[in-house]
């Protein structure tokens, strides 16, 4: 099976025509003249006919040669379009987010990519799961995502990440309110503790099994309290609301409600988490998710995370 024609024996054939012998074209394509005449030859092979008669005064195009001028100059200036075409089209990123941080916390996160780079388009894909999140991060069906989490390493507020497969940077803290009902017997109390609650029998209102806060409730609380499950955040603070239960929950869900006073706070101080970007380890030498790193990681230290 004969070579490929190869674009650079098309430049060298084109500067050949040009100048017309091997030395003018070897210095001005900067060659070595042998370089030159072996792209010639191999372009010959590759072909199977020659295009170049050499002579005494330098060398003359053969017949095919002379088809081939046009078709050179075609090929190369489609590789030189499609080219362009690639290198101007806009990788679009793929970022993962837990449902409730796509609603708070995505857009803010947008807005410091565009403020950094404004031709990088960013989609957002909302999930329940961060289990989920993180397979499509590693398996590279998303370039990166926003959990919940808290600690030194990933994985510290209790779930289990995959083995050496992510790296990590954090936003921005998440603080959390335990809440209740505005006629909460101990809605008075300065200071509460976890044994306040128990001996009141409390009852916890939790999410799905791994959710972030119920993650968050087990380390604050431990098993002290009576679990009952309520599908969902907006469902936790509208039975807290009605004082089915008690619920730990992040600020930005509960802001209205303690304000409007349909909910208010339990005097139990709840360390934040933290929201942080994961993506798959290596992947930070690309360079559109470089420049989404830059973005997160310059807001973090501005927010002193």
């Amino acid at each position: 099976m004969a070579p490929s024609m190869e674009l650079r024996q098309l430049t060298t054939f084109e500067a050949v025509v040009r100048h017309r012998t091997v030395t003018e074209a070897a210095a001005a394509l900067d060659l070595a003249p042998s370089t030159v005449s072996e792209h010639i030859r191999a372009l010959e092979r590759s072909l199977g006919v020659p295009v170049f008669v050499r002579t005494a005064r330098g060398m003359r195009l053969t017949a095919a040669g002379e088809i081939l001028t046009g078709w050179a100059r075609r090929l190369l200036d489609q590789a030189e379009q499609a080219r362009r075409e690639v290198a101007d089209a806009r990788h679009v990123l793929r970022l993962g987010a837990l449902e409730t941080i796509a609603a708070s916390h995505a857009p803010g996160v947008l807005t410091r990519i565009a403020a950094r780079d404004p031709g990088l388009a960013v989609d957002v894909h909302p999930s329940r799961s961060r289990d989920e999140l993180m397979s499509d991060v590693v398996g590279g069906e998303l370039d990166a995502a926003l959990v919940l989490d808290t600690g030194e390493a990933l994985g510290g507020l209790g779930f289990a990440p995959p083995a050496d497969a992510l790296s990590f940077v954090d936003v921005e803290p998440v603080p959390l309110a335990l809440v209740a009902a505005p006629g909460h017997p101990l809605r008075d109390a300065a200071v509460l503790t976890v044994e306040d609650l128990r001996r009141r029998g409390e009852r916890l209102l939790t999410n799905v099994p791994n959710c972030s806060f119920l993650l968050a409730a087990d380390r604050l609380l431990g098993p002290a309290l009576t679990r009952v499950r309520a599908e969902g955040v907006p469902v936790m603070r509208a039975w807290a609301e009605q004082g089915v239960g008690i619920a730990l929950l992040p600020e930005f869900a509960v802001t209205q409600s303690l304000r409007t006073g349909t909910l208010i706070r339990l005097a139990l101080p709840a360390p934040p988490l933290q929201l942080r970007l994961v993506w798959r380890r290596g992947e930070e030498e690309r360079a559109d998710v470089r420049g989404m790193l830059y973005a997160v990681a310059a807001s973090a230290l501005g927010n002193g995370a």
